[in-house]
C-alpha cells in the first residue's frame, strides 16, 4: 500500500462525537418538536386550545422523580440530546446514568428526571422519541460492527438519512461504533454514471477529463468513483481516483475486482448490504463497506420512563 492510500484512509471517514454537532439545529429541532405536540405547529388550522390538556389537570406544585430503563439489551444514544431536550421545560432536569455507546442490558436504568410532574408528562413523548430511534440507530449498527469484529473492513454510514437528522444519526452511528463518511455533498467529489456521461461517451477519457477537472477545482479534495461493472475499473485506476466503489457486485466479481486493484485505490463495497451477506464480504479483505441500512432498516428500541415511589 502507498503512503497516499494510507493518507486517503485516515482522512476519508470519521467519527463523529457530540461535541463536534452544531446545537442550534439540534435546539430548533427540539423546538419544533415541543411544538408538534404542544401547539399543532405543523397544520395551518389549529384547534382553539392548544398545550397539554392532560397534564395541566395535574395540580401545579407537584413533582415527581422518575427513571427512564432499557426494557430491552441496546446500544444507548440521544442522553445529551435528553438533556437538552428536558432543559425546554420549566425547572425539570434529567441527570444521566450512562453515557452514549454504552452496551444495556434489559432493566438498565438510563437516566433520572426530576421537576414539576406537569413538565415531565409533557416532556415524556419527545425525550422518548428521541432516545428510542437514535439508540436504535445505535444498537443496529453494534449488530453490523460486531459481524465485522477481527477484520480489517471497516462499516460505513452513507447519506440515507431522515432530513433534519442526519448528523444526530450519523452520531448515532458513531455511538454504535460505526464509521461516518459522506457527510453531505460538500466533503467529496463522487463520480457516478450520469457525472461521466456529461463529460462523453468514452469511459476512459471522460474519468480522466472528470477527474483532471476535480483535482484543478478542488485540489485535496478525495475523488470516489461508482463503477458497477468490472471493465470500468480500468478507468478509474489510470485516472487515479482516491476511492472505487465497488457497486453491488456479486462475490465472485468482488474478488476480481480486489486483484484487479491491489494497492492501488482505497476499495469500497456497496449495494444491497445485510448482515446476511456480510460474512461472505468480509474475507475479502477491502477497506470499507458501506451501507444505509444502519439507518433506515433500525427500529426504534424499547426504552420506557418509571414514576419513581
Amino acid at each position: 500500500m502507498t503512503r497516499n492510500t494510507k493518507e486517503i484512509l485516515r482522512s476519508c471517514c470519521q467519527q463523529i462525537r457530540w461535541d463536534a454537532l452544531d446545537l442550534k439545529p439540534i435546539k430548533e429541532l427540539i423546538a419544533l418538536a415541543i411544538e408538534e405536540d404542544t401547539l399543532c405547529s405543523g397544520l395551518i388550522d389549529k384547534p382553539k386550545i392548544t398545550g397539554d390538556l392532560s397534564s395541566c389537570l395535574v395540580p401545579e406544585d407537584h413533582e415527581v422523580t422518575a427513571t427512564f430503563h432499557a426494557r430491552q439489551p441496546l446500544t444507548l444514544c440521544g442522553i445529551e440530546l435528553a438533556q437538552l431536550t428536558a432543559a425546554f421545560s420549566p425547572q425539570l432536569s434529567l441527570t444521566a446514568l450512562a453515557d452514549d455507546g454504552a452496551t444495556l442490558a434489559a432493566g438498565d436504568p438510563i437516566a433520572t428526571l426530576r421537576g414539576p410532574t406537569r413538565s415531565a408528562l409533557t416532556a415524556e413523548r419527545t425525550l422518548l422519541n428521541f432516545l428510542q430511534h437514535l439508540s436504535g440507530i445505535a444498537t443496529n449498527t453494534r449488530t453490523y460492527v460486531d459481524a465485522l469484529s477481527g477484520s480489517r473492513t471497516r462499516i460505513l454510514d452513507t447519506r440515507k438519512t431522515t432530513p433534519g437528522y442526519r448528523y444526530l444519526e450519523k452520531y448515532a452511528v458513531a455511538c454504535g461504533g460505526g464509521w461516518n463518511h459522506r457527510m453531505g455533498l460538500f466533503d467529496r467529489v463522487m463520480l457516478k454514471d450520469n457525472h461521466l456521461a456529461a463529460f462523453g461517451d468514452d469511459l476512459m477519457g471522460a474519468t480522466a477529463k472528470a477527474v483532471a477537472q476535480s483535482r484543478r477545482t478542488n485540489p485535496g479534495v478525495l475523488v470516489e468513483m461508482e463503477v458497477d461493472r468490472l471493465e470500468q475499473i480500468s478507468a478509474a485506476l489510470k485516472a487515479e481516483v482516491d476511492i472505487i466503489l465497488l457497486d453491488n457486485f456479486s462475490v465472485p466479481d468482488l474478488r476480481k475486482a480486489k486483484e484487479l486493484i491491489g494497492d492501488q485505490s482505497v476499495t469500497e463495497i456497496s449495494g444491497n448490504v445485510t448482515l446476511d451477506t456480510l460474512q461472505d464480504l468480509t474475507p475479502l479483505g477491502c477497506d470499507f463497506i458501506s451501507t444505509g441500512a444502519l439507518v433506515h432498516k433500525s427500529v426504534w428500541v424499547d426504552i420506557g420512563l418509571d414514576w419513581n415511589e
